[in-house]
């Protein structure tokens, strides 16, 4: 059994590794998509929106109702896919640690 030092140590450690998988999650990039891809939606695993591309063929003002639906279903898309990739890199951080179950982190 570890010695209170060495779990110190470990929660230590385990915060740095944190900190970095958190800075790393602004810059993996995940792309939502919306209307078979007329609207797409770029950002960061942190949720960050990095850009958005609007297919032409939409910007007639009788579209408008149908763009800003598009929209919001490419950020949704894009929201959940960084959603899953954050989980995924933190899973790998805290796979190794000894935790209690139901712990979550960030501590």
């Amino acid at each position: 059994m570890p010695n209170l030092d060495d779990i110190m140590k470990m929660a230590q450690n385990a915060q740095a590794e944190l900190q970095k998988a958190t800075e790393s999650l602004d810059r993996i990039e995940v792309e939502g998509i919306s209307g078979g891809g007329l609207v797409k939606i770029r950002a960061s695993a942190k949720g960050r929106v990095i850009g958005v591309n609007i297919d032409e063929s939409l910007l007639a003002p009788s579209e408008k109702q149908m763009v800003e639906d598009l929209i919001a279903a490419a950020f949704n898309d894009a929201r959940a896919k960084a959603d899953q990739r954050a989980a995924a890199e933190m899973q790998k951080i805290t796979s190794g640690l000894p935790l209690p179950p139901g712990f979550q982190m960030p501590f």
